[in-house]
């Protein structure tokens, strides 16, 4: 019992201890001689110590177990009166037709210490989740809502792009019921009239489908990506938008890229609001010569990179170093959200975004992304 590292007291039937080892001395404070002899509840706080007396007389009455053979976490009382959490553990001991019980002790005050702190860091890193988790949902909102703003901004040359094959299915139609009513049908001129009513109901749909795909849902979906094909995908729809504000819009894309890992509705929007911006720039600057030119390529071994450049004022030093922070605008009517939101979607597919002049005049804003695993 002295080797033993656990506090071991052994009692009586009437609960007078008997035995009480060396590690039982240093838990509790008391010689061994102290208790002797003693009822055990003088170890015990109260309810314990009221209602121990009890437990033993039931058992010897009953001979049915509560917490022989189980163990418990209960409290001790040391010889100065300090409670502490305790593990108790409680056999019967055999011998002389007497019931005897043997009680070993584990002070779990650090235990309990440790298991408090774990939660506590689990109850933190929950929060931190929870709180990652709903900035995510306020960023896809707030990422959902600019592009939206984005595509309100280029409705006018949009709806002109859609009125003009809209109108053109309208005149083939009525030539088509003109060449229907003649004495002599022509089929022939009735069959090519069709012919274009289709090819121009496909150009409809195919600038729906590529305003679709920019503004699709907010859910994250990474897939290997030519990023000059994703580029060409938007040629409809800025082109459409530069044509409103008489600007000149170019796309020069490298052909044969390594792949990327991209969300394409965000890149896309990125791509447009960068365009967006550099026609707003132009438009302010009232030059008569107005150019925005998209391009992608390598960078060093390991990116690609895409820009968009135009040759309007360029970029007001005073805010250079300001421009990728939220609300920081120079349009009377702006939010000062597009480059911070562009920045944050490019951090996103694991690059950077950066301003550099363009000579003699005129702004280039870059995004170098890393190149898919693999890709060479």
């Amino acid at each position: 019992m002295d080797a033993a590292v656990e506090a071991i007291i052994l009692i009586d039937r009437h609960g007078a201890i008997t035995a009480f080892n060396r590690a039982a001395e240093r838990l509790f404070g008391y010689a061994a001689h102290e208790v002797i002899e003693r009822n055990v509840k003088v170890l015990m706080p109260e309810p314990y110590g009221s209602a121990h007396d009890d437990f033993l007389r039931r058992y010897a009455e009953t001979s049915i177990p509560h917490i022989i053979g189980v163990g418990r976490e209960v409290a001790g009382r040391r010889k100065d009166g300090v409670v502490f959490p305790a593990f108790l553990s409680v056999g019967e001991v055999a011998g002389n037709g007497q019931h005897r019980y043997v009680g070993m002790i584990r002070d779990v005050t650090i235990e309990r210490a440790a298991r408090a702190t774990l939660q506590s860091e689990r109850d933190h890193a929950q929060a931190r989740q929870a709180e990652a988790q709903a900035a995510r949902q306020l960023q896809e909102r707030l990422t959902h809502v600019a592009r939206m703003a984005t595509v309100g901004e280029m409705a006018a040359g949009l709806a002109h792009e859609l009125n003009q094959p809209l109108s053109a299915i309208a005149t083939y139609a009525r030539a088509c019921e003109r060449f229907l009513r003649m004495s002599e049908p022509d089929l022939e001129e009735t069959r090519s009239s069709v012919r274009e009513i289709a090819n121009e109901a496909l150009r409809a749909g195919d600038i729906i489908r590529r305003l679709r795909q920019v503004m699709g849902g907010r859910v994250s979906e990474r897939r290997p990506t030519d990023i000059s094909g994703l580029m060409a995908d938007l040629a409809v729809l800025t082109e459409a938008d530069a044509r409103v504000h008489k600007t000149q819009i170019a796309f020069e894309l490298a052909q044969g890229l390594p792949q990327i890992s991209a969300d394409h509705a965000q890149l896309q929007q990125m791509i447009l609001s960068l365009v967006r911006n550099a026609i707003e720039a132009l438009e302010a600057s009232r030059a008569s010569d107005r150019r925005v030119t998209v391009r992608t390529g390598r960078f060093g071994d390991s990116h690609v990179e895409l820009s968009v450049s135009d040759n309007g004022p360029g970029v007001d030093p005073a805010i250079v170093d300001r421009l990728f922070s939220p609300f920081v605008t120079t349009k009377p009517s702006g939010t000062g959200l597009g480059l911070s939101i562009s920045e944050t979607i490019a951090r996103a597919h694991g690059g950077t975004i950066g301003y550099r002049p363009v000579e003699p005049t005129g702004a280039c804003f870059y995004v170098h992304i890393p190149l898919l695993e693999g890709a060479a």
